[in-house]
């Protein structure tokens, strides 16, 4: 029952996101048109940048979108924070120590103020893990932290939040107690579930502490301004630790869900930088605005979850004829031509210490053996062409998916299936899969943190909204909770393989490809290094020379 309520509440808060997203999606409608930029205050530093999507929030115990964490991680800082080059390094902890078992973490906390110039002590950390596992705040990251001790069942609402794993040994020690070893925690510091939040200000004023008005955070960056569907506007904050080495002094943030209307913009020199390019125009803007494209490996994949709730895709054969007819060469080498590789694995090559498992043995088979293959499924499963399976596709109207949805549901058409395709703001069609209000659902996943659990965790029978098909399987739960409890790190990677086999064997997912990063930088932005995460921090950002730099447009 304190599950099913759980699930309840956060379904009642995605109906409150599905219509804040409609009305963002208007907003940004308006947005993205304005051809100017406010002007720099004089001796300061400026940069405009195109974010992809408008933020739900800038809580970060009530988001989950790389365009929110960018903003989040200016704002904000965790036990550790991202390097130039994307890899953990202290942040509000200076040092840590773990137990020989693995079992207990140690943070030593630096001298730190909040933006209001309160203390950042332990306990704002203590805190915030509670709150971010406590049920009534509904998050959707919650599940990434059930390594922390007696989360899963503060979360369920099944323990009270003060079992858990956390707490402050002095104000400035901090200690966690984990439910096995998590080799990977210095990594999940620094994402943004693990963000302190101010205690001070959060008791006082609830989630009003997120308006401009009463923000306070700890990172390089204060909130000065939020115009929904036209930017976010951030300033240099005078108490970050390190203030002296930040040389941007304001930075506005804008929602630039056209990626062409915002590689128009980046040209004309109204914005500095864009975080995405539609793939398939990188070769020409290679030619006419030189310097500017920024491509790299990416630890992230773009996948297709069929939900299991839908009675046609609760067959196996069906998900399996699905994700056997899919073009994935046509796909990531004819139509998107960024980089990106054909995916029969969901883990990304290049994730450290693991070696992806096998594909399976259809993915070496010739395209017109694979629909052969596709049909005799379908027909099993009872469909043909007097019973077609009919279904639709919910898809991210976000560049990329633009491009290869009619192709997904050409190469379906050739073996007997009536999809149709049904188009969605990214934020409006995410909050339908965490409400399994979807049939297939287009979706992607970047890397939390530098491990294959990081992707394999999403199928878990326990991750909640984020298994967006909702896949149980017993024998997969089994081999992850196997890795978990093994020290070793060559066999805790063959458990994770194992895993990884027995979950493309049942096809909850049709990965179709993985990706590379696509940015758009002025060669005038320094401190912009490319990286296997795609970490771009602002601090570590400045502009050389004087006003915008235009390029040739494309």
């Amino acid at each position: 029952m304190k599950s099913t309520s759980r699930i309840d509440k956060a379904l009642a808060a995605l109906g409150n996101t599905v219509v804040l997203g409609l009305a963002l999606l208007t907003l940004a409608a308006c947005g993205q048109g304005k051809a100017s930029r406010p002007p720099c205050p004089a001796g300061k530093v400026c940069i405009h940048a195109g974010n992809g999507s408008e933020p739900v929030s800038l809580d970060p115990h009530k988001t989950t979108g790389t365009w929110e964490d960018r903003i989040l991680s200016s704002l904000m800082m965790g036990l550790t924070q991202s390097a130039p080059d994307g890899t953990a390094i202290p942040g509000m902890a200076e040092r840590w120590e773990t137990t020989p078992d693995g079992l207990t973490w140690t943070f030593y906390l630096r001298e730190a103020a909040w933006s209001d110039g309160a203390p950042v002590t332990a306990d704002d950390f203590v805190f915030s893990l509670r709150r971010i596992l406590d049920p009534q705040t509904a998050a959707e990251y919650a599940s990434l932290l059930y390594f922390i001790k007696n989360a899963l069942p503060v979360n369920e609402g099944s323990a009270p939040v003060e079992s858990l794993g956390v707490r402050a040994v002095s104000p400035r020690v901090l200690e966690i107690s984990l439910e096995h070893p998590a080799p990977y925690l210095p990594e999940i510091a620094k994402h943004q579930t693990m963000y302190p939040v101010p205690k001070h200000v959060v008791e006082k004023v609830g989630d009003a502490w997120v308006r401009p008005a009463n923000y306070v955070g700890n990172g390089a960056f204060t909130l000065v301004d939020w115009r929904l569907g036209d930017y976010v506007k951030i300033a240099k904050n005078p108490r970050f630790y390190e203030a002296d080495q930040v040389c941007v002094d304001e930075i506005y943030f804008y929602p630039t869900t056209d990626a062409i209307m915002a590689e128009r913009r980046v040209a004309r020199g109204e914005l500095d930088l864009n975080t995405d390019i539609q793939s398939n125009r990188i070769a020409r803007l290679r030619e006419t605005m030189p310097g500017y494209v920024r491509t790299h490996t990416y630890l992230g994949v773009t996948y297709l979850a069929f939900n299991s709730n839908v009675p046609a895709l609760q067959d196996k054969r069906v998900r399996r004829a699905l994700a056997m007819a899919i073009d994935r060469e046509f796909i990531a080498e004819k139509l998107l031509r960024g980089g990106q590789t054909p995916a029969y694995t969901f883990v990304p090559p290049g994730v450290a210490n693991y070696r992806p498992a096998e594909p399976p043995a259809w993915a070496a088979w010739p395209l017109e053996r694979r629909h052969a293959e596709a049909r005799r499924l379908l027909a099993e499963a009872g469909y043909g062409p007097d019973n077609p399976l009919r279904i639709e596709i919910k898809h991210r109207n976000s560049p990329d998916p633009m491009l290869f949805m009619p192709a997904i549901q050409a190469e379906w058409k050739a073996i007997g299936v009536d999809a149709r395709l049904a188009q969605n703001e990214a934020q409006i069609a995410y909050a339908a899969y965490r409400s399994r209000d979807f049939e297939v659902a287009d979706a992607a996943w970047i890397a939390d943190f530098n491990d294959a659990l990081s992707f394999l965790y999403l199928q878990q029978s326990t991750t909640g909204s984020q298994n967006y098909g909702d896949y149980k399987n017993p024998a997969y739960d089994a081999l992850i909770a196997r890795a978990d409890a093994e020290p070793d790190a060559r066999r805790r990677a063959e458990y994770l393989r194992e895993a990884e086999r027995v979950m493309l064997d049942d096809a909850p997912v049709a990965p179709i490809y993985f990706y590379v990063n696509k940015n758009l930088v002025s060669p005038r932005i320094t401190g912009w290094v490319d990286n296997i995460v795609d970490h771009h921090r602002s601090r570590y950002w400045c502009v050389e020379g004087g006003g915008p730099q235009t390029a040739s447009k494309g």
